[in-house]
């Protein structure tokens, strides 16, 4: 009945507004972050791994999970990748860096942004340190990136 129809095509923006319960262990992974500027692990009892960002089961003996450690603040980056594009929902403006930080403390890494430091500068294996927000909102953003350690 409708085959001789062309179909219409709308293009459009649909934004949903919508909150997210992270749960009590992101909570307060986040919350030590923003308040206390301390990074959080947590330790396996059978496995003896701290893993960062902590979750309240092993995924690989599947223990559940209940010993916060403090881990970092310093760490080495393992590896990294520069953006040399603009999109809008980028945290910086390009060029910029991703990395991967393993803190001291957990063999674990952290993908997080790069700063305080020119892209073409980075290496594996430096360390780094977190520069923390000076107005916490309560996600990961709360570090605002990670840079290199002075002198080192």
């Amino acid at each position: 009945m409708l085959d001789h129809v062309e179909p219409v095509v709308l293009s459009s923006k649909l934004e949903i507004p919508y909150n997210y319960y992270a749960g009590p262990i992101a909570e307060r992974f986040y919350n030590e972050i923003a308040e206390n500027r301390r990074i959080m692990g947590i330790r396996c009892p059978k496995c003896d791994r701290v893993l960062m960002p902590p979750r309240g089961t092993c995924g690989r003996c599947f223990s559940d999970l209940s010993e916060w450690v403090e881990v970092g603040p310093l760490g080495t980056l393992i590896n990294y990748t520069i953006v040399h594009y603009r999109e809008p929902i980028q945290p910086m403006e390009p060029p910029f860096a991703y990395g991967l930080v393993r803190l001291d403390g957990t063999k674990e890494a952290l993908l997080h942004l790069l700063g305080g430091v020119d892209p073409s500068e980075i290496k594996l294996g430096m360390r780094v340190q977190p520069v923390f927000r000076e107005d916490p909102v309560g996600n990961i953003l709360d570090i605002k990136y990670f840079s290199p350690v002075s002198g080192g």
